[in-house]
């Protein structure tokens, strides 16, 4: 059950850190100070939802239609295996994030934009709906335990960067911080992927 748990934490790490729209702007309000416990809150409810949906949802599929289930992981693998090597195409060619720039926004705003940032990307639905509750239901009864990983995964990282990105300015300024990140995400990624299609 631990190491499921773990490797829920470790899918949903992987999947969450990538540099993307949602966490540059997280980034951005961090390093700026500014509305950054609001931000923080969406993006967890959100994650918290839409990966309780995605192992509920596609639990209830597969026990109605069991032949979904291989070819959810097939599909499945094939994105974790794209995903990796977009990872791996970022980390050979690096960049830094810009998060400084424009002038103070309110809290309205901030939240409207992060519910934007966040539901209105078809990635955070591949990514929180379809792949984590695909590779959630791979362990059968025992998904809620990948599930509760893929939480805790979301509930240290938000708060992390949302609140500790600030000391960190200089070293996400670097485009060789991103390189490590990426490469990792790309080992992880490409091993769950080649791990869910043999499965």
């Amino acid at each position: 059950m631990l190491n499921i748990f773990f490797t829920g934490v470790l899918t949903g790490f992987a999947l969450i850190v990538a540099v993307g729209a949602q966490n540059a702007f997280v980034l951005r309000q961090s390093i700026r100070g500014e509305k950054v416990l609001p931000v923080i809150l969406v993006c967890l409810l959100s994650d918290i939802l839409a990966i309780t949906v995605g192992v509920a949802g596609l639990g209830v599929v597969m026990e109605r239609w069991p032949a979904v289930l291989p070819i959810a992981q097939i599909g499945g693998g094939l994105y974790l295996l794209a995903f990796g090597v977009q990872s791996a195409m970022r980390a050979w060619r690096p960049a830094a994030l810009d998060a400084e720039g424009g002038t103070s926004m309110t809290t309205r705003r901030a939240v409207l934009l992060t519910l934007a940032l966040t539901w209105l990307n078809p990635h955070f639905y591949l990514d929180a709906i379809l792949m984590l509750g695909t590779v959630a239901n791979s362990f059968g009864d025992q998904r809620w335990w990948f599930c509760a990983g893929a939480i805790v995964a979301s509930l240290i990282w938000f708060p992390t960067l949302g609140f500790g990105a600030r000391f960190l300015r200089g070293l996400f300024a670097r485009p060789s911080a991103w390189r490590v990140l990426d490469s990792g995400i790309a080992v992880l990624m490409g091993t769950l992927g080649v791990g869910l299609i043999v499965h």
